[in-house]
């Protein structure tokens, strides 16, 4: 069985294009770049930087979300160095198989 640790974001700073400096509740730290991870229907709007800067700290979830309620898991976030190669696969794939509304 695998262990999911529960984290939860602290704070947040925007230091670059599609890129947050994301705080933990242990200590730690990630600058993440979103912008490969930016595809599909929920994640795919956060490619308009401006729609991707109204990111928020939600108290309830304590992590972050954008005005589309797109967010990512606490732990991801935490971990990002693990996940990212993989979530990036996935999200573009969605991009991929997403057919075009007429």
């Amino acid at each position: 069985m695998s262990y999911h640790e529960l984290y939860r974001v602290v704070r947040f700073e925007i230091v670059g294009n599609y890129t947050l400096c994301v705080w933990f509740d242990d200590g730690s730290e990630q600058t993440i770049n979103f912008e490969p991870v930016l595809y599909g229907t929920m994640w795919g709007p956060l490619r308009n930087l401006e729609f991707f800067n109204k990111v928020r700290l939600d108290p309830e979830s304590e992590t972050l979300v954008w005005p589309n309620d797109a967010d990512f898991d606490p732990e991801t976030l935490r971990n990002w160095p693990v996940y990212k190669d993989r979530l990036a696969a996935r999200a573009q794939s969605w991009e991929k198989t997403q057919t075009p509304v007429s």
